[in-house]
């Protein structure tokens, strides 16, 4: 029965939350009363087909566990045939898992969050094209669905970071979402014209098949420009300005986009594309240096924000980071991205959510420092934020101590400089994640009230307390869970090869003793800064750091991106519409002129009278007569 659902229906995974959306999207007013119901129950309905389809695979031999279903052929065109087919394996099924599961919880707590927006029926809707788009993504078994599913994702993200349109804040970050974004998009069309004018195909298997007879240069571009895709969805630099923009949204909007559906997409693409990057060192090296450069960067500037939204945003740029790093590793790194990626759904999911039940407290202020002393008032808020808070800290035997230590280790043990490079960009983002991380925990639930005066703040309605709980528990025991024993490395294997070990790998107690060091110098530093303080600080002990100020402004990443790419492309547009009206403009004006000023001239001939065309004639005639007359003599 389950194999006959795994090979017959996988597709439901995606029409589900597809259909969902397209009720609630186009059946307007009238679907507003039970519209939520209908965006929840889909997505619950999707995660109960994935469950199956995990049931399937693991009832399967180790090596019948790719489930194949082609629905049509999409393009068949000459030497570009492609079937809009789909793929469930080990890789996916933990994407499937993690999107509808951590999804569905996300679509439940809206319900609570969302209930006095009169618009709440078209923001279910948004969430199951998210949903179904995502799905897409990551079951497609060839590059172009793999890209439908993309765009689509882009679309939903742009939909659902303007939701609240009317704010010009909101609609500037989705339109600057959506820029962003198409940035990274063409990267990865070109990467995928390149595929095919290589391969000769765009499907998954004949990819990895025909990437050994490859030459390095082409599989180097090839992953370049998948690293440039992923760079956007996974708001890595050089492309990371707009994730702390996103923050417009309604949170339950952040939530989806920084545990379980857009930020993750990169991460599965270049983890799709391992065999790729295998054959690839200098695109895998790049890979690795995006995912330091940008677990710090997000680190850092995590520190300086008053927002908690957008503390929590700059943890999501960082510890994607450490994803990136540890995919771009090749077989010592896939396991340990996927499985960070896994148990920060978790704990990530878990933060934003219980950020969003404060806000909702605190009647929808945003910022730090008018927080204090909210553990007694919310305590199911305290509690569950605060598994998440250990969780991303690594605190053992928390989700993400098993995951991120994985991936220091992974890093220290490359060996020799590079080794040192990136062992110690791993633990000192782990010591400042500590410290900015508890300076959420103190400005939030601990030290004295800085409420403004008529705030009253509440417990959130067990719609939305259920989901925090739950992600809670997943904080708790999904890194060890997926760590014991191997097993999600031993799961992964088929798909992403068989897990090596680095090659200068310390003794693991002495790489965790390090690391757990490292987080806790990071906590003691933010007690002794923000612990019972009345007044919180608003800068740095030294008060005119510039790194202070830098991480305040982003690191100057929109500064960056406006001198570097926007003013020269207008000063470019400029210089071409310039050349344009002068030259091409201009010269077409200046024949025209020229015609019309000789048809005035040639119009003075034609007086209209006989004797004067008579004349003419005779005057040619005797001009004929005379060059003939001419050319005879001579």
């Amino acid at each position: 029965m389950t194999s006959f659902l795994g090979t017959q229906y996988t597709w439901l995974l995606v029409a589900l939350p597809l259909a969902g959306a397209t009720i609630l999207l186009f059946g307007g007013r009238r679907t507003d009363a039970w519209g939520h119901l209908l965006g929840c129950a889909t997505s619950v309905a999707s995660f109960g087909v994935g469950a199956t389809l995990l049931t399937d695979i693991l009832g399967r031999a180790g090596d019948d566990r790719v489930i194949h279903q082609k629905l049509f052929s999409w393009i068949p065109v000459g030497g570009l045939q492609v079937d809009f087919g789909l793929q469930t394996d080990q890789l996916s099924m933990c994407f499937v898992l993690l999107i509808t599961g951590v999804g569905s919880l996300i679509h439940i707590y809206s319900i609570g969050y969302m209930t006095e927006d009169p618009d709440r029926r078209r923001f279910f809707g948004y969430l199951n094209l998210f949903l179904a788009s995502m799905l897409l993504l990551v079951v497609a078994d060839n590059y172009l669905v793999l890209y439908v599913g993309w765009e689509g994702v882009g679309l939903a993200s742009y939909l659902l970071i303007g939701f609240w349109y009317h704010k010009p804040s909101a609609a500037t970050a989705a339109k600057k979402a959506f820029v962003m974004n198409r940035v990274g998009d063409a990267g990865l069309a070109v990467g995928m014209f390149l595929i095919f004018s290589t391969f000769g195909t765009l499907s998954y298997a004949g990819v990895f098949a025909g990437a050994p007879a490859a030459g390095r240069g082409p599989l180097t571009a090839m992953g370049l420009l998948l690293l440039l895709g992923a760079c956007a969805k996974s708001a890595q630099v050089p492309l990371q300005a707009w994730l702390g923009d996103a923050m417009e949204g309604p949170t339950p909007v952040s939530a989806l986009i920084h545990a379980a559906t857009m930020v993750t997409a990169g991460v599965y693409l270049i983890v799709r594309s391992g065999p790729l990057y295998n054959l690839a060192p200098d695109a895998q090296l790049a890979v690795v240096i995006v995912g330091a450069v940008t677990l710090l960067f997000g680190a850092f500037i995590g520190c300086a924000k008053d927002d908690i939204k957008r503390a929590l945003a700059a943890s999501t740029m960082s510890q994607i980071g450490y994803m990136v790093l540890a995919a771009g590793l090749g077989p010592a790194g896939y396991a340990f991205a996927i499985m960070h990626l896994l148990t920060h759904g978790f704990f990530k999911a878990g933060l934003f959510l219980g950020s969003g039940a404060v806000i909702h407290a605190m009647h929808e202020e945003q910022d730090m420092r008018r927080y204090g002393g909210l553990r007694a008032a919310l305590p199911v808020t305290f509690a569950t934020f605060g598994l998440a808070y250990l969780a991303i800290i690594g605190v053992p035997p928390f989700a993400g101590f098993f995951s991120k230590d994985a991936i220091i280790e992974a890093a220290l043990g490359v060996g020799g400089t590079h080794g040192m490079v990136l062992g110690g960009a791993a633990l000192l983002g782990a010591g400042v994640t500590a410290f900015y991380m508890t300076r959420v925990m103190l400005m939030t639930f601990f030290g004295q009230s800085r409420w403004a005066p008529g705030t009253h703040p509440h417990e959130a309605p067990k719609v939305m307390a259920w989901p925090m709980i739950l992600l809670a528990i997943g904080s708790v025991f999904s890194g060890g869970l997926l760590a014991y024993g191997g097993t999600l490395q031993h799961w992964l294997e088929p798909v992403v090869g068989v897990h090596e070990e680095a090659a200068h790998a310390l003794p693991s107690w002495v790489s965790t003793t390090v690391a757990l060091a490292v987080v806790a110098v990071g906590v003691a530093v933010a007690m002794r800064m923000y612990g019972g303080k009345a007044v919180i600080p608003r800068v740095s002990p030294v008060q005119v750091s510039v790194l202070t100020t830098a991480a305040r402004a982003d690191l100057y990443g929109d500064a960056f991106n406006e001198e570097v790419f926007m003013r020269p492309g207008a000063q470019l547009t400029d210089a071409l519409v310039t050349v344009d009206n002068a030259g091409v403009d201009g010269s077409v004006n200046a024949l025209g002129t020229l015609v019309g000023r000789t048809s005035d001239r040639l119009r003075g001939l034609q007086t209209g009278f006989a004797r004067n065309y008579a004349l003419s004639m005779l005057a040619g005639a005797v001009l004929v007569a005379a060059l003939i007359l001419a050319v005879r003599l001579w």
